[in-house]
């Protein structure tokens, strides 16, 4: 990760750059502690922690580190101009950090930054991405806390933050009396006993704004707690629903903290489901699904992919991060994976009546609201049980597929779009073989193959199709015997007709 994101994703209240004579595009790889009674020993790549001394008393430390990606100093104010004559000197980036942040807390949240997990098949991104995902769809402010109260990641936000959300990014506790109060209420009890959303009213002679917050769970054991400080605009009902998913969705990143090779197994459990490499008993016990109970498929891929491939990878995985958050407030055990452009989510346990073509319209316009991504989805069929999930799989690719051929629309099912999934098909199959053609038709230009496509889509009905075409019905009566005589064709016949129409689509 550059040094350039890290700064990003720590944000005001905690960094602020001083100097970076190597730019920001510098690697970081590792985060280390600086102490004077130590014999400095910094690698490229580390981002070294300055502990113990302050001002004039840090610059030999600064001048120590000049293989590393930068420094970071404490500041009471000001900072001293010998620390950024000696950051300038050595070459390395100097950034300053409040007097009242701890040293633990902020090498924490670095490692926190500098982790990019991926669980389930899901490109999540790491805490600090997620937390700006969660963010995005609820429309607040987030932060993500352990079970001891510890910020773990936070949001950027140009809105106004309130003085508990900066207390607790400095690793310090929030006002006493509001804490006490949230104990008196027992929100700290609900919190840790299910996955309900809290509400907590504003507090405006302590200058604490209105949250939601949800208790993040595996199984019954609570791993952490995600804050949602109201911003500009009011919370709502919706971002109560994103707030159950992104809970979900964390907690994957969270035990996956605490188990490496138990991710690292379920990485492509999907992919291995929908390959036919594992079987259904297997994965329903990896995520605690019946597998005989209805499952689906729903495959979705960007309409506007960028030339940039770095860019284009970064929009599909915030795409992901969006999808995963949205299928597990709908379903605690769905699963999300990339296959190249394309996104699956495996939605088990359905219930009778499955809203999903709901579902995924909610997602496409969320993609489209938070992502800026406009976004083609398809919807296979719910199919009895878990193990023929690759029949939906297959019907949603089929759907997908027409749509990035001819098919101009956002979301559909076979059972919507069938019989131009099928035509779609056919000339995919045709533009395949060239030989299956008839050459006959090639005589025709621009203008004789449209009216005589406009004429047959209509039944022979010469009003209906010239209306279509915007010109006079003896324009296309001439057209259609003109494209007769050039082409040899002939029109009564049923067969000759069938295939002209055909063909000409391909056009």
């Amino acid at each position: 990760m550059s040094l350039q994101d890290v700064l990003i994703a720590l944000g005001d209240p905690l960094v602020e750059l001083q100097v970076a004579p190597r730019g920001l595009d510098v690697d970081v790889l590792d985060v280390v502690i600086l102490d004077p009674d130590d014999v400095p020993d910094v690698r490229p790549g580390d981002l070294a922690l300055v502990i113990g001394v302050r001002g004039r008393a840090a610059v030999p430390l600064v001048r120590s580190a000049r293989r590393a990606a930068a420094v970071v100093v404490k500041s009471d104010g000001a900072l001293s101009p010998l620390l950024r004559q000696a950051a300038l000197d050595a070459g390395v980036a100097l950034v300053a950090v409040r007097p009242e942040v701890r040293w633990e807390h902020l090498e924490s949240l670095v490692r926190g930054v500098l982790v990019s997990p991926s669980t389930n098949g899901e490109v999540l991104g790491d805490l600090f991405a997620l937390a700006q995902t969660i963010a995005a769809l609820t429309g607040g402010i987030v932060s993500i806390e352990d079970t001891s109260s510890r910020v773990l990641a936070y949001s950027r936000s140009s809105d106004e933050v309130d003085e508990l959300r900066r207390l607790s990014i400095l690793g310090r506790q929030g006002p006493e009396p509001y804490l006490k109060m949230l104990r008196d209420w027992g929100v700290y009890q609900l919190l840790r006993s299910g996955e309900d959303v809290v509400r907590i009213d504003e507090r405006p002679e302590l200058g604490i704004r209105r949250r939601i917050a949800i208790g993040i769970h595996a199984g019954p054991t609570p791993l952490g707690t995600i804050w949602v400080q109201e911003g500009d605009a009011p919370l709502t009902e919706q971002a109560e629903r994103a707030l159950l998913g992104a809970a979900r969705v964390t907690a994957l990143h969270l035990v996956q903290r605490r188990n490496e090779p138990t991710a690292a197994f379920r990485e492509n459990l999907l992919a291995s489901l929908l390959d036919g490499r594992m079987d259904a008993e297997s994965v329903a016990g990896q995520i605690g699904a019946d597998p005989g109970k209805p499952a689906a498929v729903v495959v979705f891929a960007s309409r506007d992919e960028s030339a940039d491939r770095t860019e284009a990878e970064l929009r599909r995985n915030e795409l992901t991060g969006l999808i995963s958050v949205h299928a597990a407030a709908y379903r605690r055990s769905a699963l999300v994976t990339q296959a190249g452009a394309r996104t699956y989510v495996l939605l088990p346990d359905l219930p009778p009546g499955a809203q999903l073509l709901a579902l995924t319209r909610e997602i496409v316009a969320a993609a489209h609201q938070h992502v800026g991504l406009g976004v083609r989805a398809a919807v296979g069929s719910a199919v009895p049980t878990l193990d023929e999930a690759r029949v939906s799989r297959q019907e949603a690719d089929r759907v997908l597929d027409a749509m990035g051929r001819d098919l101009d629309v956002d979301v559909a099912t076979l059972d919507d779009v069938r019989s131009r999934v099928l035509v779609s098909e056919t000339l995919a199959l045709l533009a395949e073989h060239p030989r299956i053609r008839d050459p006959r038709l090639a005589k025709l230009d621009g203008d004789l193959a449209r009216s005589v496509l406009a004429y047959l889509d209509a039944f022979g009905d010469v009003r209906s199709a010239a209306k279509l075409l915007h010109v006079h019905p003896n324009t296309l009566r001439y057209r259609v015997r003109r494209a007769a005589e050039v082409s040899g064709i002939d029109l009564d016949d049923p067969l000759q007709r069938l295939f002209a129409q055909l063909q000409l689509r391909l056009g």
